[in-house]
């Protein structure tokens, strides 16, 4: 099961992309083009969500949000650094299996928060330039009804001309960090990276065929 901070950053993450945004639509010449990318994922989200219809099939949702998130986040770069040093002793197979089944359990986690959690809203924090100028932060709060803002800070990197997401850090901690964490722990128990990729994709398996059967 995920810890609590990445339970709260997927859902975060998702307040993002369902986030109302009507300030940062009235404003959206003043949006840097990293914060535009944010923006674009909430509204093709947000229109999604008037089809009342749309949430009952959690196949097609999980299609579109990975249609949606895949344009917009390296999974290229989030897989090596979540598996750290054991991507170095990783096989070519390995890597690519990691990087597909990893991707499937991001996809799946957005898609159940999608249909579960929909009254977020979203503040642009003012964007900061960075030296690097293929590097940036961009900084939010998520707001929910009664509940304290939450920090939300997306990590991007700008590729071939686009700029994409490789990490979310909730209130300063990184999810890349605590998944890497996790998945360091269950190589250890199990014994091989090979052995956790299995249980991995048995659990993303069951998870599709469980929420595709309801």
């Amino acid at each position: 099961m995920l810890n609590r901070t990445k339970h709260y950053a997927l859902l975060s993450l998702i307040g993002i992309l369902l986030g109302l945004m009507s300030a940062a639509k009235s404003m959206a010449e003043d949006l840097s083009p990293p914060q535009q990318i944010i923006q674009s994922v909430s509204t093709q989200l947000q229109q999604k969500l008037q089809d009342k219809t749309f949430t009952r099939n959690f196949a097609q949702v999980t299609r579109f949000v990975n249609g949606v998130i895949s344009v917009h986040t390296d999974f290229d770069k989030i897989a090596p650094l979540v598996l750290g040093k054991n991507w170095k002793t990783a096989t070519a197979e390995e890597k690519e299996r990691f990087k597909r089944e990893f991707q499937t359990l991001i996809v799946r986690t957005y898609s159940r928060a999608f249909i579960e959690y929909n009254d977020w809203t979203i503040r642009f924090l003012p964007f900061e330039t960075m030296n690097d100028a293929a590097k940036t932060i961009v900084k939010t709060e998520v707001l929910q009804p009664g509940q304290q803002p939450v920090d939300v800070n997306y990590r991007m990197l700008l590729i071939n001309g686009e700029w994409k997401v490789y990490d979310i850090m909730i209130d300063g901690v990184s999810l890349v960090t605590n998944y890497r964490a996790t998945f360091n722990e269950e190589i250890q128990s199990k014994g091989s990276l090979s052995a956790v990729i299995d249980g991995l994709a048995k659990r993303n398996t069951e998870a599709l065929s469980a929420k595709g059967s309801e």
